[in-house]
């Protein structure tokens, strides 16, 4: 995963976004892709676009720190509620949840910790 060495700048995300190409997502999830900032080793603090394809979800998982979420593009949902582009969302350490998207969506994810996730039993 790369690491962030000098400072990015983005100056519009949405164009940004619109302009990766397949090859700058990553596998993350079943129906979800990534296009990482940085990630920093260890579980440490990460920014990603994740990219959900209709009716894809992510497994459940627990927030170890803070998570902040952008809806750049499409709906996303959780246990919580429904988010549509332009929602915000501070999940705190110890929250749970299992994110999907109903008709597709791409969201800015900053982490201060990685998730762990829960295994299902």
């Amino acid at each position: 995963m790369p690491e962030l060495l000098t400072p990015l700048t983005v100056p519009n995300l949405l164009d940004y976004v619109r302009g990766l190409q397949e090859s700058d997502w990553q596998a993350f999830h079943p129906g979800v892709t990534a296009h990482w900032f940085y990630k920093e080793p260890d579980g440490g603090a990460a920014a990603v676009l994740l990219r959900y394809e209709p009716g894809s979800r992510v497994a459940e998982h627990e927030h170890v720190g803070y998570e902040h979420m952008l809806v750049l593009e499409g709906d996303e949902y959780d246990e919580a509620g429904t988010y549509p582009a332009g929602s915000f969302v501070i999940h705190p350490p110890g929250t749970r949840h299992s994110p999907g998207s109903h008709g597709g969506c791409v969201a800015l994810l900053i982490y201060e910790k990685a998730v762990r996730f829960v295994d299902a039993k």
